[in-house]
């Protein structure tokens, strides 16, 4: 599955785009300024409690706060 594929699945699951999941880490504290500051594992952990995102869903999250992939990857 490309990259924006996963952001099209994770939109229809959650209603969510990567704006409001970078807002969202923000105020939980997972990011500060926009850098990341949390563990892979606590992010993945938070995407598969709150959204019941498979784990997949949630690294493509995670790679998305930490700056390796944005909304216009592929």
């Amino acid at each position: 599955m490309s990259f924006q594929g996963y952001l099209k699945t994770i939109r229809a699951k959650t209603d969510k785009g990567p704006a409001d999941f970078r807002a969202m880490a923000e105020e939980k504290g997972f990011t500060k300024g926009g850098e990341l500051t949390a563990k892979a594992g606590d992010i993945v952990k938070w995407l598969k409690d709150d959204f019941d995102l498979g784990h997949g869903h949630a690294m493509a999250i995670y790679a998305l706060l930490k700056g390796v992939k944005n909304e216009y990857s592929e």
